[in-house]
This record gives structure tokens, C-alpha cells and sequence, in this order.
């Protein structure tokens, strides 16, 4: 049985799928006639140089083919057989390593491992008969690389003349933990029209570079690089009928263009990323090819993230990778990364011009920005979708405002009934708080405080203010109230408050307070999945009103974690029961070098992620820990600066062996903290208990100062027993108490042998 042989001039070129459009253009400006579009490949015609060049210079292909034979093969023998009539001797040499990439199967030839056997011993059987001499198969770098691709009862035999994947460039040798191709991100770049805003004098930024693959091929192009300079070797160098002096004559041309380009005006691409570690190796890759005064990279998380202004850059490209559900987190918390990501590409970079790449439309939806153009990608296995955005007057989309809700909302205060004598007096005492309130609120720009808490016995509720919404939380009324009057004032009370705030029904949520027993703090209480954004400062946070007994946000430590905020910069901060991360958020936002999170609810740890995330902020440099606090305090093998210790008074969850109580347990478990903090660090320990004392003995040990009255804005120092705090140092004298101070010398030992 013979092969039928391909011509001399016909080379195909494989792509990942959605490029081959793009594919077939560039290869045309590299000379290539005839050019054919296939699923994931172009065919094209041209002489040989041609090919050199597309090996050379194609950015966007994966490999480069010279089709040998066609082989009729509807079955092993066949295969065997069509191969033994091919001339090897015109391919390679017996002293030559090969390899052979064989995909596709057909009834008798069910396993490409068994295909690739039995053309190996077609291919050595030849050498054999002819040569007298078997070359040496070899898995890895072998001289000759040949491809055979099966389809029904035929194979096509090909010479991989690339020799190995164009997307190894050969200046990454290590990349994060989510990498892009290099042939991926060069179409990215291609689609957003990069060369052409280049060309213009355009900047290209990726707020989340990673290992830099974006920006350095974006480099290359601007800089009229080709991407193949670096790489080592390519496959047609063994090859027979290899003509080194045309390849030189390619090679010698790209070089002197990488040196012209190198040695004019480049554009500013900077990239940025929150993980030190991947910017090691970027500046490794970076550096690799030569580019440092071209690429620059810093350490700044997405919060952070403002366009460069040491000079004008009225246009450019931002592109960008965003995590996408399958690489580094939680889709839900992803939905606020991207949101926030939407927000800095409206507020920093108008005029410019912007791309991004997402496994999920519903993601890129949640950047709040209209894009005009959406093309289908792959990135390996993943379906993608590249979204295309013009940041020229794309004004932030969302959810409706409280105020236009309010506005549309039938339910006003204009509708309500007329208040009963006790509900007026109730609405009355509302205004006069708000009234007291208001300069503070206004002075310190507070968008979340207490409003009201019990201050008339007979209507026992905390009415708290978020934003532009109120959460009302009945107390449990005492044994000996009648239900029925305790039932009526509390309708006095839902009558009351829309009045008293000009609220819609709709922005207020109502609960019953009430002993939490086991987890029942963590059990839904509704379901809406419903969260709004306030402001704490510098910080965003996430609340939910209905579904859970608790907000999210514990309004009575606002000037604890303002507190945090001022102390944490350059510090490594920890954060024990850290409930939905707040304060975490604010010591990150305040310039903490790490922190750590640990909590054993994956409820409230979900919820700080959600947080992080609406921030900016990663989880490299933001660590979050599923983990009893105490047992992870007797394992861990780190110090800390600054630590916040805010327990429970009073726990028995399922999740736990035995139960928690802070006036009991508060000892051991404040010992084990400061066991971790540094000479000169600092503990803030705080607990709700009512009655708690600090127990004497760690009054003695350590330096312990009372700071409740501190912790206390004006909108709680009536209640001055929410709370109490304590700020707690190592003694001058004894920077660690002696039994602490071993454990914890134990515990760094056996990290480190680890």
C-alpha cells in the first residue's frame, strides 16, 4: 500500500480554537498564499522560507506542520504498512532521535498509544531494512518530531516542524498558579488592537499581571520582536531538508529588527499583582528577555490600583486575566472583585480602552460596564469569553440605589396609617436621636451607626442605620411580659420607624433577639442572599439584613477597627474569630504586610472572602483559616505584630469538642495569642460578656490597660456595657512570659525542620 504524498509547499498551522481567523491574517503578512481556515489550524501555501518565518514569527499558533502522506489506515496493519512505503531517508537519518504524537481512533485502532507503537516499529522497521541501523526513539527532546493524526480510515503524517509548541516562547520557565498561554494572550492583545494604540503612543497596564505573559507580549509587539528569538531550538533543524543559510537569512533579519525596535521610543506597560512571589518570576521572565527598562512590576492590590502619573497618558490599553471561579476563588466573592475591578477602569482610566478575559459572562457583567465587543476563546481547557470594553463616557451600571427604590416604591411613608399615641412617642424619641447624632455622623462621615437601643423600656428593640436602609432587632421580652402587649408595641414600632426615617418598608429588615444556642448564630434565618455595600472609612463592607440573626457588621467595634486601620502598616496583623473580616479589611486597607484570618464558620470565612474581595484585596498576602482558635493557636508557627482577640462569650457548636465560655476559658486562650506576638507587638482582646473580669494572673504577667471607654463612638456610650476591651503588651522586662515563650520556641522549631 502506498502514501500519497502532499506537495512540497503546503504547510498547516494549528491554533487554539477561536484564533483562526486571526491565525490566517498573520500569516499572510508573512507571506503565506492559499491559507485555509480549519477547526483549531490554517493551511496555507509557500515556499520554504515562509514556513521559517511562521515558525519565527507567528505569535498566535501552536505548531507549524509539513504534511508528508496521506495513509489509507482503517486498521493497524494498513497504518504499519503505508508507513513502511514512505522515504524516511528524505525526513532524518538513522542517528537521529524521533518521537511520535499520534491522536484519533477508529474501530481497530481504539488507543493512540497503540498507534504510536505500531508506527514506531513501521518507522524503525524501515531504518532497518534500508539502513541496516534503528534510531533511537526518545520521549524527551528528540531530533525529529513527526505527528500523525488519525480520522476514520485515514492518517495524515506530518514532519512537527516547529519542533515542540509555539507558545513556549522560552522566557517563562515559571509562571502562577493560573497561567496564560503566551499564543492566548498575544490574541487577546491582537483583538484589543493593541499594535495600533501602540503605534499611537498608548500605555499598556494589567492590574493583575501574574507572571507578566500579557505585558510581555505586548512588549514584543510594540518592540517588533519576534516571539521566537529566545526559544533554544526548532524542529526542522534536523530535518533533511533543512537550508541553514535561508534560515540564517530569517534569523539575522528578525535579529536586526528586535535591535531597532529595542532601540526606539517604547511605550509605558506596567504591570501590577498583590502576590510578591509571582512578581519574582515575572521579573525573572522579564529579565530573561531583556526588557526590564521596557516592563516594569510592582506589588499593589487591585485597591490600590491608579493609572501612572508621572506623565500624561491620555490613552491605553488595561488588560487583564481576572480570576475566574476555577483558579483562586469563589465564584460569589469573585462578583465583588470584579465589581470592583469595573469601578477603577471607570474612575482611573477614562479615555482608554480595555480588555479582559472571563469563563463567565455573569462575571464580566458584574464589572458594571457596558463592552461593545465579546469573542469566544479557549484557554487550555477552558471555555472563554473576551470582553472588550471602551472606557470613554461607560458610565457604572448596579442594582438600583435605596433612593431610587425608594422613589419607586409605593410603599412610603406618605402611606402609612396614622400613628398611634405610642408609636409617635416612639418616632419622636428616633428624630431626637438622629437629631444628637447627626453632627457626628456627619463630622466623622459615619454611614453606619446605633440609633437607638432600648432607651424606653417598653419598646425593647436596637434600631441600627446602614446606609440607606434600617435593621430593627426585637429583644426577647422576659418571662413576665404579657405577649400580646409585647406583640402590639412592637407593631408600634414597625408603624413608627418608616415614619420617623422616611424609609420605604422595603429598606427595613426586622428580627427577634434572643439566646444563641450551638450554632444557631450561623443558621439562616431567610433567604434572600441579599447584600449591600456600606462604607467604614476607607473600608466597603458587605451586610446582610434578613437572612442572618447578625448583620456582618458589628457596628459597636467601628472604633476598634479604626483603630487597626492607624496601627497596621508594615505590620503582620491576626484576627481571631474574625467573624466576616472587617477588621481584617481595615488593617489590609491600613498597611498590613499579611494578615491572617481564622474562624471555624466556612460561613463567615465565605463572607470575608466576599469582603476581600469588594476591596480589592487578595488572598495571597490575606490569609483565611477554617480552624478552632485555640487549636490553632497551640499549632501555629508564626508571630505576629498586631493581634485582635474578639471570642464569643459563650459557645457550644457541634463543630467544637466540649464548649467555649470566655470568663472561663479566656486565660489559656489569651496566653496562646500573646505566645505569637512579637516583643513589641500589640493584643487587642475584646468579648461581650456582661461582668467580665480579666482574669489576675495575666494582669500580672503582661501589661494590660483597660481601653473600653476608647472603644466607644457616641452612638453606644449609653450602653457602655456592649463591650468591654483590653489592649495588652509583653512587660519591658519579660517580652514573653517563660512558659509561653518555650512553647512558642517549640513551635518555630518544628516549622522550620518541616
Amino acid at each position: 500500500m502506498t502514501a500519497q504524498a502532499f506537495p512540497s509547499d503546503q504547510w498547516f498551522a494549528a491554533c487554539p480554537k477561536g484564533l483562526e481567523g486571526l491565525l490566517a491574517a498573520e500569516l499572510t503578512t508573512l507571506g503565506a498564499v492559499a491559507t485555509r481556515e480549519t477547526v483549531a489550524g490554517v493551511y496555507f501555501g509557500g515556499p520554504l522560507a515562509t514556513a521559517y518565518r511562521a515558525c519565527l514569527w507567528s505569535r498566535l499558533a501552536n505548531r507549524v506542520l509539513l504534511p508528508i502522506a496521506r495513509l489509507a489506515s482503517p486498521d493497524s496493519d494498513s497504518l504499519y504498512a503505508g508507513l513502511k512505503t514512505v522515504d524516511w531517508s528524505a525526513c532524518f537519518g538513522p542517528k537521529q532521535s524521533f518521537a511520535i504524537d499520534f491522536s484519533g481512533q477508529n474501530k481497530h485502532i481504539r488507543n493512540t498509544q497503540f498507534g504510536a507503537q505500531r508506527s514506531k516499529d513501521a518507522i524503525v522497521d524501515w531504518f532497518v531494512a534500508h539502513c541496516g541501523q534503528r534510531p533511537p526513539v526518545a520521549r524527551k527532546d528528540p531530533d525529529i518530531r513527526l505527528n500523525i493524526r488519525l480520522a476514520g480510515s485515514e492518517a495524515v503524517l506530518s514532519l512537527d516542524f516547529s519542533g515542540g509548541s509555539l507558545h513556549q516562547r522560552g522566557y517563562r520557565l515559571r509562571a502562577g498558579a493560573a497561567p496564560l498561554k503566551e499564543n492566548l494572550a498575544a490574541a487577546i492583545l491582537l483583538r484589543a488592537d493593541w499594535p495600533a494604540i501602540a503605534a499611537r503612543g498608548g500605555a499598556l497596564v494589567d492590574p493583575m499581571c501574574g507572571s507578566a505573559t500579557l505585558l510581555l507580549e505586548g512588549a514584543m509587539m510594540a518592540a517588533d520582536i519576534a516571539p521566537g528569538l529566545q526559544r533554544e531550538r526548532f524542529g526542522f533543524e534536523h530535518w533533511a531538508g533543512h537550508n541553514a543559510p535561508q534560515w540564517q537569512a530569517v534569523l539575522a533579519d528578525a535579529r536586526g529588527r528586535a535591535a531597532r525596535g529595542r532601540a526606539a521610543t517604547l511605550p509605558e506597560i506596567r504591570g501590577y499583582d498583590a502576590d510578591p512571589k509571582v512578581l519574582r518570576s515575572a521579573r525573572d521572565n522579564i529579565a530573561r528577555i531583556g526588557l526590564e527598562k521596557v516592563v516594569r512590576v510592582s506589588s499593589k492590590p487591585l485597591s490600590e490600583l491608579k493609572k501612572p502619573s508621572h506623565k500624561p497618558l491620555p490613552i491605553g490599553l488595561l488588560v487583564c486575566n481576572p480570576p475566574y471561579g476555577e483558579r483562586l476563588g469563589e465564584r460569589d466573592s469573585l462578583m465583588y472583585l470584579y465589581r470592583q475591578l469595573g469601578e477603577v477602569m471607570a474612575a482611573e482610566f477614562g479615555g482608554w480602552q480595555a480588555a479582559l478575559l472571563t469563563s463567565d459572562l455573569e462575571l464580566g457583567k458584574a464589572t458594571g460596564l457596558r463592552s461593545h465587543k465579546r469573542y469566544a476563546l479557549w484557554n487550555g481547557p477552558i471555555a472563554a469569553h473576551l470582553l472588550l470594553f471602551n472606557l470613554t463616557d461607560n458610565e457604572l451600571r448596579g442594582s438600583p440605589t435605596p433612593e431610587s427604590a425608594r422613589e419607586a416604591d409605593p410603599d412610603t411613608a406618605s402611606d402609612q396609617p396614622p400613628l398611634s399615641d405610642g408609636a409617635r412617642m416612639f418616632a419622636n424619641r428616633l428624630r431626637k436621636n438622629r437629631k444628637r447624632l447627626r453632627a457626628w455622623v456627619q463630622r466623622e462621615q459615619v454611614s453606619c451607626y446605633r440609633l437607638y437601643d432600648a432607651d424606653m423600656p417598653e419598646y425593647a428593640v436596637a434600631v441600627d442605620i446602614y446606609g440607606e436602609c434600617a435593621h430593627v432587632a426585637e429583644y426577647q421580652a422576659p418571662a413576665g411580659v404579657d405577649p400580646a402587649a409585647a406583640e402590639r408595641r412592637m407593631q408600634e414600632v414597625r408603624t413608627a420607624v418608616p415614619d420617623a426615617l422616611g424609609l420605604p418598608a422595603t429598606a427595613i429588615a426586622y428580627k427577634q433577639r434572643r439566646r444563641q444556642r450551638g450554632g444557631e448564630q450561623y443558621q439562616k434565618q431567610a433567604s434572600r442572599g441579599e447584600f449591600i455595600s456600606v462604607t467604614e472609612g476607607a473600608a466597603r463592607l458587605l451586610v446582610n439584613l434578613h437572612d442572618y440573626l447578625d448583620t456582618g457588621l458589628f457596628l459597636d467595634h467601628r472604633p476598634l477597627r479604626r483603630r487597626l486601620f492607624a496601627e497596621a502598616a508594615g505590620r503582620d496583623f491576626l484576627n481571631l474569630f474574625c467573624y466576616t473580616g472587617a477588621a481584617t479589611v481595615h488593617a489590609a486597607l491600613g498597611g498590613a504586610r499579611t494578615t491572617t484570618s481564622v474562624d471555624l464558620s466556612n460561613t463567615y470565612l465565605g463572607w470575608a472572602r466576599k469582603n476581600l474581595a469588594h476591596n480589592g484585596l487578595d488572598e495571597t498576602r490575606n490569609l483565611l483559616q477554617r480552624a478552632n482558635c485555640l487549636q490553632w493557636l497551640q499549632q501555629a508557627d508564626r508571630d505576629y505584630d498586631l493581634v485582635l482577640l474578639d471570642p464569643p462569650s459563650f459557645s457550644n457548636s457541634s463543630a467544637m469538642a466540649g464548649s467555649f465560655d470566655v470568663q472561663r476559658d479566656h486565660p489559656e486562650l489569651v496566653r496562646a495569642a500573646m505566645a505569637l506576638l512579637r516583643p513589641d507587638g500589640v493584643l487587642y482582646f475584646s468579648n461581650n460578656r456582661r461582668g467580665f473580669g480579666l482574669d489576675a494572673q495575666l494582669l500580672a504577667d503582661f501589661a494590660c490597660e483597660d481601653i473600653t471607654a476608647q472603644t466607644l463612638d457616641p452612638d453606644f456610650q449609653r450602653n457602655s456595657r456592649i463591650h468591654c476591651c483590653w489592649l495588652i503588651r509583653h512587660r519591658p522586662s519579660e517580652s514573653v512570659w517563660p512558659q509561653d515563650r518555650k512553647r512558642a520556641g517549640a513551635r518555630r522549631q518544628r516549622a522550620r525542620r518541616a
